[in-house]
C-alpha cells in the first residue's frame, strides 16, 4: 500500500471525523440515531438523550466512512480496500475516542458547558460516554468506529463479489428487458399496460386521501401546491433562462385576490370561490406582464435584484399599517370562503382532490408548453439570448410570455393555499418562501417536471415526515445544496437536452464519396 493510498485514507478519516464532531456539538447525533432506531420500534426520550441513539450514529458514521474509502480505491485490490478503510476507522475513531476523553474531564471537574454550546449538557455528554467508566468509553468510541469502518470496506467487497456481481446483472436485465417488452409490444398491448398504469395511479389517488387523515392530507396538499410553484417557476428559470427570485410575489397575489374577493372582512364581496380562482390567476399572470415590460433588458444578477425588490417591496406594502383597510395589513384576512359543489363546502379529502386535479393541469401545461415552439425559443433564449435574437426568435415577447405563464401558475397555487387555510397574511410570502420554491427546482433538476415533483416531496414533505429535525431544517438545506452542487449540479433529475431526429445518414456518406444518393440507389 503505498503513501498516497494512505494519505487519502487518513485525509477521508479527517473529514468523516470533522463531521461527527459538528454533529455532537449540535446534538444532531441522538437525534438522527432515534429517528433510525424509529421503525424497529425505538422510542426515543424526549428529556435525556440514549446510549442507543449516540452507537447507531456512530455505526452509520463508521460505514459511511469506510464504504467511502474503501470506493475510492475500486480499482485496487480487495486487500488494499480493506486497508483503507482500516485507515479511515482508525482516524474516525482518534477523533471520537478524544471528544469522549475530553467529556469525562468535564464531567469529572464538574464543568458546565451549556453556557457555550447547549447541547453539551451532562447526560448528553454521559451518553455519548455509553455511561461508561472513563478508560472503556474512550475505547468503546474507538472500537464502534474502528469496527463500523472496517464492516464498511468489507461490505464494498462483498458488493463486488462474483457471484453478487452476476445476480446484479441478471436482475437489472431482467427488469430492463421487462420493461422494454412493455414499451416495445404490439398496439394492443401497449393500450393494455397504459390503461392498467394510470388506473393503479387513479385509484391511488382516490383512496389514499381518505385514508391518509387529515394531517397527512394537510402535507401531501402542501407538496402538492409547491410543486405547482415549481413548475411555474421552472418555466421562468428552467426554460426561459430568467433569475427570478421576487416569485413568491405573484403567489401573494392569487393568494389576496382570493382573500379580497371571498371573505368577509374587509370588503365583504363575497363573489365565490371559482370566479375568485379565476379572477387571482388572471391578476397574476397581469402582474407578470407589468413587471417583466420595464425589464425586459435585464439579465443575470440585475434581474434577480430587481424582481428580489419587487417581491420584497410586495410584502412590506402588504404588512404596511397604511393599507389596514384594505389588506388587513399585519393581520392578514381571515375567514377566506372556501369551494362548494351543490351546496356542500369542501373537506380536507376534497381539498386534496383540487390540488391533484390542479397538479394534473400544470403538468399538461408545462409538457405540452415545454415541447411546443414556444418552448423551443425559451430554451434558445435561456442557452444564447444574443444569438436566439439573430436566428429570428422575438426574444421580448417569449420573455414576458414565460413570466406570465409562470405567474399565473404562482396565482392558482396562492389562491388555493388561501382557501384551504382560510387565511392569509404577509408573513407567509417572505424572502424564504421564494428561497424555497428556487431550492426546489435546484434540487430536483431545472427544466424537468419529474424533477419539480421530487424537489416538492424532498424539501417540503420530508422535513413534515421528520418533524424530530425542525430544528435543524436550514442546515439541511444548506447541506443538501452543497452536496448538490458537488456531485449533481443539474439536480436530483437532470433536464434531458432536446434533440431532433436526424435523417439517414446513408445518402450524406454517398455524396461524400463523391456519388449523388440516386446513383447510389441505383447501385
Amino acid at each position: 500500500m503505498n503513501e498516497k493510498i494512505r494519505k487519502q485514507s487518513a485525509n477521508s478519516g479527517v473529514v468523516f471525523g470533522i463531521v461527527y464532531l459538528f454533529c455532537v456539538l449540535i446534538s444532531f447525533n441522538t437525534i438522527l440515531g432515534g429517528l433510525l432506531l424509529k421503525p424497529f420500534g425505538y422510542k426515543a426520550s424526549s428529556t435525556t438523550p440514549a446510549v442507543p441513539e449516540v452507537i447507531t450514529f456512530l455505526v452509520l458514521i463508521g460505514l459511511w466512512a469506510g464504504i467511502s474509502a474503501a470506493r475510492s480505491q475500486r480499482e485496487q485490490s480487495a486487500k488494499t480496500r480493506l486497508l483503507a478503510s482500516t485507515i479511515t476507522g482508525v482516524v474516525l475513531g482518534l477523533f471520537g475516542a478524544g471528544l469522549v476523553a475530553l467529556f469525562q474531564i468535564f464531567l469529572a471537574n464538574k464543568i458546565n458547558l451549556r453556557d457555550y454550546l447547549v447541547a453539551l449538557s451532562f447526560p448528553f455528554m454521559k451518553a455519548c460516554s455509553f455511561k461508561l467508566p472513563a478508560l472503556l468509553a474512550v475505547l468503546a468510541n474507538f472500537g464502534t468506529f474502528l469496527g463500523a469502518s472496517v464492516l464498511g470496506g468489507v461490505l464494498v467487497d462483498l458488493w463486488n463479489l462474483g457471484p453478487v456481481v452476476k445476480g446484479r446483472t441478471v436482475t437489472g436485465s431482467t427488469v430492463k428487458g421487462w420493461f422494454t417488452s412493455l414499451r416495445s409490444g404490439s398496439p394492443t398491448k401497449k393500450l393494455i399496460t397504459t390503461i392498467i398504469f394510470y388506473a393503479a395511479i387513479f385509484g391511488l389517488i382516490v383512496l389514499l386521501p381518505m385514508k391518509w387523515g387529515s394531517y397527512w392530507n394537510y402535507v401531501f396538499g402542501i407538496v402538492g401546491l409547491y410543486v405547482i410553484l415549481g413548475l411555474g417557476l421552472n418555466i421562468i428559470v428552467g426554460l426561459s433562462g430568467q433569475l427570478v427570485l421576487g416569485y413568491i410575489a405573484f403567489f401573494a397575489i392569487g393568494a389576496y385576490a382570493m382573500a379580497l374577493l371571498n371573505a368577509p372582512f374587509p370588503h365583504n364581496l363575497m363573489l365565490g370561490f371559482w370566479p375568485s380562482l379565476v379572477v387571482a390567476v388572471i391578476l397574476a399572470a397581469i402582474t407578470g406582464l407589468i413587471l417583466g415590460l420595464p425589464i425586459m433588458r435585464l439579465r443575470g444578477d440585475y434581474l434577480a435584484i430587481v424582481t428580489l425588490g419587487f417581491g420584497e417591496i410586495n410584502r412590506i406594502l402588504l404588512k404596511s399599517d397604511l393599507h389596514t383597510s384594505f389588506t388587513g395589513a399585519p393581520r392578514g384576512i381571515q375567514n377566506i370562503q372556501g369551494p362548494t359543489i351543490f351546496g356542500r363546502a369542501f373537506t380536507d379529502v376534497d381539498y386534496m382532490y383540487l390540488i391533484v386535479l390542479a397538479v394534473c393541469l400544470a403538468i399538461y401545461v408545462y409538457g405540452r408548453l415545454q415541447h411546443s415552439r414556444t418552448g423551443r425559443a425559451w430554451l434558445a433564449i435561456r442557452e444564447d439570448e444574443t444569438v436566439a435574437r439573430a436566428t429570428g426568435v422575438n426574444t421580448a415577447r417569449n420573455k414576458l410570455l414565460a413570466l406570465m405563464i409562470g405567474a399565473a401558475f404562482a396565482g392558482l397555487a396562492g389562491a388555493i393555499y388561501a382557501a384551504r387555510n382560510q387565511f392569509t397574511g404577509p408573513d407567509e410570502h417572505s424572502l424564504m418562501a421564494s428561497i424555497n420554491v428556487l431550492c426546489l427546482i435546484i434540487v430536483g433538476g431545472l427544466g424537468n417536471i419529474p424533477g419539480a415533483l421530487l424537489g416538492a416531496f424532498a424539501l417540503k414533505g420530508l422535513p413534515e415526515l421528520l418533524r424530530e429535525v425542525e430544528s435543524y431544517r436550514m442546515l439541511a438545506f444548506g447541506a443538501l445544496l452543497v452536496v448538490m452542487m458537488l456531485s449533481r449540479p443539474e439536480g436530483l433529475i437532470p433536464s434531458q437536452r432536446p434533440t431532433l431526429e436526424l435523417p439517414d445518414e446513408e445518402p450524406a456518406v454517398a455524396v461524400s464519396e463523391g456519388k449523388s444518393p440516386a446513383e447510389e440507389k441505383h447501385e
